[in-house]
C-alpha cells in the first residue's frame, strides 16, 4: 500500500521516474490522504510533461518587501541604487500597497503619475521635480520585471506608461568670482569636497567615499573603484590644489575614510546639503546645487580645449552624448571661439591665394 500511518498521521509514498516520494499528508483520514496522493502524482506529471502550477500572484506590498531584500544583497556594489528604491517604494506602497499585482493597470499608473507629479515634497514645499516622479515609475518597473523573472505569469503595466520629459540641460556654471565667495563662506569639510569637485569634476559620492588606499600621492592620481560602469572605475589625477587638499585630509583623518561619518569614522559621509545651502546663502551667490561644481569643471575644461573623448573618460562617463550635458561654454567663450575661426579662415585665404602664382590679391576675391 502507499498510505500508511505515523502515528495518527497518513503518509504516502510511492517511486516516480526512479525516485521515492515520500510525504505526510498532515491528515488522519485515509480516504483524504489518498486524494492528496493522487493530487500529488498528477502534479508531478504535469512537471514531468513541461505543465507547471503558476504561481501565486502575490499584494505589491509583500512584492516590494522581496524586491527590496533582493535589491539590497544585488546591489551591495552600488548602495545608492538600494536607497534610491527603497526611497521611490513610500509613495509606490501609498498608492498600491493592498492591491494584487495583477489588478493594477496602465490606467492606474498614469492617475499615479499625475497625482505625483501635482504633489510637493514634504522637506522642499516645491513640486516634485520629473526625474523624482520617473525614479518612482522605474522603481515599480524594476519590481514587476523581478516578480516575473521569478516565474510569476504576469503583464508589467509599467511598461505601457512613459516617463515624464525631464530638463537634463545644466547651465549652471559658476563664475571665479562666484567660486571664490561660496568657498570663503564654506565651512569644513565643505570647503574640502568643494575644492575637490571643482579641480577633479568627481561625483560628490565619490569624493564622499575616499580612502587612504584611493589616493596615490607619489604619482598624483585617485583611483575611484566606484560606479555602475566600466568608465566610471578610473583614475583621476590631481591638480596641484588638490593633491594639497588630499594630502592633508590623510594627515588629519583617524581612520580610512578622508571624510568619515561624524557619528561613525569606520563609515564615510552621507552628503553635506545642510552646509551646502548655508554656505550658498552667506555668500550672497545665486542659489545652486553641489553637484553644478561637477558642470562647472566640465565646461571649464571644455573651454580649456580638452576633446570630448578625453573629458568623458575624466568625468567617467560610458559616451560621449553625456558629456554634453555638463559642458555649457560660456556666451564670452563662443565669441572668442568665433573670432579665432575668423582670424583662421583669413589666414587660410592669404595662404591658398599666395600658392596661386601671379594670382590677384585675396581682398579682390571676397567670399559668397
Amino acid at each position: 500500500m502507499t498510505i500508511f500511518k505515523r502515528g495518527r498521521i497518513c503518509w504516502f509514498h510511492f517511486h516516480f521516474d526512479g525516485r521515492h516520494i515520500q510525504r505526510s499528508t498532515k491528515q488522519g483520514n485515509q480516504r483524504v490522504a489518498r486524494e492528496i496522493e493522487a493530487a500529488y502524482r498528477t502534479k508531478l506529471a504535469k512537471g514531468e510533461a513541461g505543465i507547471h502550477e503558476p504561481k501565486r500572484i502575490p499584494a505589491f506590498s509583500d512584492a516590494m518587501e522581496g524586491f527590496l531584500e533582493w535589491s539590497k544583497t544585488e546591489h551591495r556594489a552600488h548602495p545608492l541604487t538600494h536607497r534610491r528604491y527603497r526611497t521611490s517604494s513610500v509613495a509606490l506602497l501609498t498608492a498600491f500597497g493592498g492591491r494584487r499585482l495583477d489588478s493594477i493597470t496602465p490606467e492606474d499608473i498614469e492617475k499615479f503619475k499625475t497625482r505625483r507629479a501635482g504633489m510637493k515634497g514634504q522637506r522642499t514645499r516645491r513640486l516634485l521635480r520629473p526625474a523624482s516622479v520617473n525614479r518612482e515609475l522605474a522603481c515599480g518597473k524594476a519590481l514587476y520585471n523581478h516578480v516575473i523573472k521569478g516565474g510569476v505569469l504576469l503583464e508589467n503595466p509599467f511598461r505601457r506608461v512613459k516617463f515624464l520629459a525631464e530638463d537634463n540641460e545644466q547651465t549652471r556654471v559658476l563664475t571665479y568670482e562666484e567660486q571664490q565667495k561660496y568657498l570663503g563662506a564654506a565651512s569644513q569639510p565643505l570647503s574640502d569636497i568643494a575644492n575637490l569637485m571643482l579641480e577633479t569634476g568627481m561625483r560628490p559620492e565619490e569624493v564622499y567615499r575616499l580612502t587612504r588606499e584611493h589616493v596615490h600621492q607619489t604619482a598624483g592620481y585617485i583611483f575611484n573603484p566606484y560606479g555602475k560602469t566600466k568608465a566610471a572605475k578610473r583614475r583621476v589625477n590631481l591638480t596641484s590644489r588638490a593633491r594639497e587638499v588630499c594630502e592633508r585630509r590623510m594627515a588629519e583623518a583617524k581612520g580610512c575614510y578622508l571624510f568619515p561619518h561624524e557619528k561613525s569614522p569606520n563609515h564615510p559621509m552621507l552628503k553635506v546639503n545642510n552646509a551646502h545651502q548655508g554656505a550658498v546663502r552667506r555668500s550672497g551667490v545665486r542659489p545652486f546645487r553641489l553637484y553644478d561644481l561637477r558642470h562647472t569643471f566640465a565646461s571649464r575644461a571644455a573651454m580649456a580645449g580638452i576633446d570630448l573623448v578625453t573629458l568623458a573618460a575624466m568625468l567617467g562617463h560610458a559616451r560621449i552624448q553625456m558629456v554634453l550635458r555638463y559642458a555649457h561654454p560660456t556666451d564670452r567663450h563662443q565669441a572668442q571661439a568665433v573670432r579665432r575661426l575668423e582670424e583662421f579662415n583669413a589666414a587660410q585665404q592669404i595662404e591658398e591665394f599666395e600658392r596661386l602664382k601671379g594670382g590677384a590679391h585675396p581682398l579682390q576675391f571676397p567670399l559668397q
